[in-house]
């Protein structure tokens, strides 16, 4: 995406359409898909009338033409409160006297700020919304010119990133002030996608005079500190992906403080401060304030997620008492809505459909359906057209089977996952080694494959047991639901240790999809000496066929994480009696 008051821009085809479409909006490294970058860029210079000839396609010029005969467009700089930072905004305001809701929207992280979804905008403002869009302190394009000298993006926001913090909450009350100002309106909304998800729900737990009438969090966040330390394990992959995708050099987009906060993460140094740092700017730990001032919340993550895991948000979903819907969906970060927050589709897109139509209900005061729906929706793996409805978390797990860890039988890499407590075997292999069991190829585009019907496949037969150890249950029909959790003796060599469990679904010709995984590290009192451990695996909505099994692989390395393990030193799995090691695996 280019100067969008550059008249060098590239016209949108239905070709471009048709591949954001199928195949999302990230590419590789991650990045934006240059082709639903164009996009935003072509509708927004056909709004500032800077092109020079027709760039939309004619259902979007259609539908630009449509908003402009009903509303004045802007595109302001609006202060912050410490009246020196300059934030990037657009605004949809209607042509009526009578009072409407404004829905503001807090843009993702990206490079493209607010300009990347404008195709959002317009929808909202054809169901009779005003809107108010901005991109966050210190997110936007920052292009270096040499000699030191950098130049913004329109879309990019004065400032360095806050993640969330209590600088982006006081944004979000300058925006709300801009809102009233401009609009006058009858209720107010936040809608954030990603980095905006936690914004929306921060801004509305801690405004003061209690102004957000309802917040819907796509691809949301619950506790930060969950999502970038989970059981003691650095979530590197995440944090590298993020830091890469401001827009422009950490030393630019991030405070000092900021990127001490960084550098200890990457170090694995002052992880205390770190996780204080990260649960000041966690919803979980202001649900409180949510709840008192009960507003309606709608949640939407994924299965797969890595960057924000979905055991975290479900938490913070789950401590909630106000009207509240959770949607979960097959693949990783964004996927499901994405596309629909940035092209026209031909049929339903349910992931934004049903986002609009919570607003509409609580805000507009639409008559839908919204009242009747269950509370948890989930999607199951990896077959989309199945949802399952569920009036509250609890009831996603109706009963749970234990497998219980055995020894390998003679002649077989694998152990066995049974029905009976096994002990007095040990199994070991060495760390310090990537390995072909691995809970994604890529950061969201795996996922997003997912997604698009595409789930990676795995060749068991290439898992090198050197490195990693596996355990293979009988064949049976089993519906996976909810969060399972392992629990087995370990023994390391130094005083950290980490471990990553991956549960796939194992057909007969040896191919193998992933259920799900976590990583736990121990830190070892006594190095040397065994240790029982228990984690939560992130939970998992899936169905396994009659003739398929289900294979546990515990190895020591995973591209996503931290690694602490002495290199290439021997990590042993065993089962005591009275303590035997086994997987708990929940059935629904």
């Amino acid at each position: 995406m280019s100067d969008p008051q550059d008249d060098s821009i590239t016209p949108v085809t239905a070709d471009q359409l048709t591949q954001i479409a199928n195949f999302g909006i990230w590419a590789s490294g991650p990045s934006v898909n240059p082709a639903a970058a164009d996009v935003g860029e072509a509708l927004v210079a056909t709004l500032r009338g800077t092109n020079a000839q027709q760039v939309l396609t004619a259902d979007l010029q259609q539908m630009v033409t449509d908003v402009q005969q009903i509303a004045t467009i802007g595109f302001p700089w609006i202060t912050a409160a410490d009246g020196k930072t300059r934030l990037s905004a657009h605004t949809i305001k209607l042509n009526t006297s009578e009072p409407r809701p404004v829905v503001i929207i807090p843009s993702g992280w990206t490079p493209f700020g607010w300009a990347l979804f404008e195709y959002t905008y317009l929808q909202l403002a054809k169901r009779g919304y005003h809107v108010l869009a901005y991109t966050p302190r210190g997110i936007g394009l920052t292009t270096h010119v040499g000699g030191g000298r950098f130049i913004d993006a329109p879309w990019t926001s004065q400032g360095t990133i806050d993640v969330g913090g209590r600088k982006d909450w006081s944004d979000g009350f300058a925006m709300i002030d801009y809102a009233q100002q401009t609009f006058n309106p009858s209720k107010i909304a936040f809608l954030g996608e990603s980095y905006g998800s936690g914004i929306s729900q921060l801004v509305a737990a801690h405004d003061a005079d209690g102004r957000v009438d309802a917040v819907v969090a796509l691809s949301a966040w619950g506790n930060l500190a969950t999502a970038l330390l989970g059981n003691d394990t650095q979530h590197l992959a995440a944090v590298n992906a993020l830091t890469s995708f401001t827009g422009g050099p950490v030393e630019r987009k991030f405070d000092a403080a900021t990127q001490q906060i960084l550098r200890d993460f990457h170090n694995g140094e002052n992880l205390h401060e770190v996780r204080a740092w990260a649960e000041e700017r966690s919803p979980q730990n202001y649900v409180d304030k949510t709840n008192a001032r009960g507003i309606p919340t709608f949640v939407s993550n994924t299965w797969h997620e890595t960057l924000f895991p979905v055991n975290e948000v479900l938490d913070t979903f789950n401590a909630l008492t106000v009207p509240k819907h959770l949607n979960l969906w097959i693949g990783d970060h964004a996927a499901p809505e994405s596309a629909g927050l940035t092209i026209p589709f031909s049929g339903p897109n349910l992931p934004v459909d049903e986002a609009f139509a919570w607003l509409d209900h609580h805000i507009l005061g639409t008559r839908n359906d919204v009242p009747s729906w269950p509370q948890v929706n989930n999607q199951v793996m990896f077959t989309p057209a199945v949802r399952e409805g569920k009036r509250s978390w609890d009831e996603v797990t109706t009963d749970t089977e234990k497998l219980y860890l055995g020894a390998t039988p003679s002649g077989s890499q694998d152990g066995a996952l049974g029905t009976r407590p096994a002990s007095g075997w040990t199994v070991s292999f060495t760390t310090g080694n990537l390995t072909e069991a691995t809970a994604v190829d890529a950061v969201m585009t795996t996922g997003q494959a997912e997604w698009k019907g595409n789930p990676k496949i795995y060749t068991t037969g290439k898992f090198d047991r050197r490195y990693l150890a596996t355990w293979v249950s009988p064949a049976g029909a089993r519906r996976v639901r909810g969060i399972p959790r392992v629990h087995l003796t370990v023994t390391g060599v130094g005083t950290s240790t980490t471990l990553v469990a991956y549960l796939f679904d194992l057909a007969p010709d040896g191919t193998a999809t992933i259920i799900t995984h976590e990583p736990y590290t121990l830190t070892a009192d006594n190095p040397g000496k065994a240790a029982t451990v228990t984690w939560a695996l992130q939970a998992a909505a899936y169905d396994i066929a009659a003739n398929h099994k289900v294979m546990l692989v515990i190895n020591s390395k995973d591209q996503l994480y931290s690694d602490t393990n002495p290199a290439y030193s021997t990590l042993k799995i065993s089962s005591t009696a009275g303590n035997e090691s086994y997987l708990d695996l929940p059935l629904g």
